[in-house]
Order: C-alpha cells, then sequence, then structure tokens
C-alpha cells in the first residue's frame, strides 16, 4: 500500500505520495538539494492506520528534492472604472519550486 500525508507549507496544504511531484511557493535551495518537511498534518495509509495531528504528527516527516526553481506564467490584473477613464493594468509572475517527494517517515 502507499504511503500519503498531509504536508503544510508556504501557508497551503497538499496531499503527497512517494513519487509524486508538485509546485509549491518558493523555497531558498537550487536544483538537486534535499529538503524536509516537518509541518505533516495526517500520515496513513491508503486503506489502513491513519494518523491524524493536533496540529502536527509528532515525528512524522517528508523528505524530498528540489527539481527546479522557476516562475509562473504572468496573471494579468486590470481595474478599470467606467465613464471616468480610470485604467491600471498590471502583470504579476509567481515564483515557485517543483519538488519531488522521496520518502515519508513516520
Amino acid at each position: 500500500m502507499a504511503t500519503i500525508a498531509v504536508i503544510s507549507t508556504g501557508g497551503k496544504q497538499y496531499i503527497v505520495k512517494d513519487g509524486s511531484v508538485l509546485k509549491v511557493e518558493k523555497l531558498p535551495g537550487a536544483s538537486g538539494d534535499k529538503i524536509n518537511f516537518d509541518q505533516v498534518l495526517l500520515v496513513g495509509d491508503e486503506g489502513g492506520e491513519i494518523k491524524i495531528g493536533a496540529p502536527f504528527v509528532s515525528g512524522a516527516s517528508v523528505d524530498g528534492a528540489i527539481i527546479e526553481q522557476g516562475r509562473s506564467k504572468k496573471v494579468s490584473v486590470i481595474k478599470f472604472k467606467r465613464k471616468v477613464r480610470y485604467k491600471r493594468e498590471h502583470g504579476h509572475r509567481q515564483e515557485y519550486t517543483k519538488i519531488k517527494i522521496e520518502k515519508i517517515s513516520r
């Protein structure tokens, strides 16, 4: 059975499995660096035993490796008010870190 976990990073929560790849808010480090998540909210087997933390599961951690650092596609932010000739346009590119989960330990 595959082990699953819920981790918290960058103010968001992610469901992860062994070998899964995910994009998270930018974390310090370069490609190939190892990273450890100790804020694990839930650990369990699919269809088996589940441990839920209050708020974190003690002794649980998720190990991963940074695949790449990058920036997302541009998001346009437009403010517009009709009849008063008001228009403001602003762009934003969010930085991210792509991570591959290697090991989930209880």
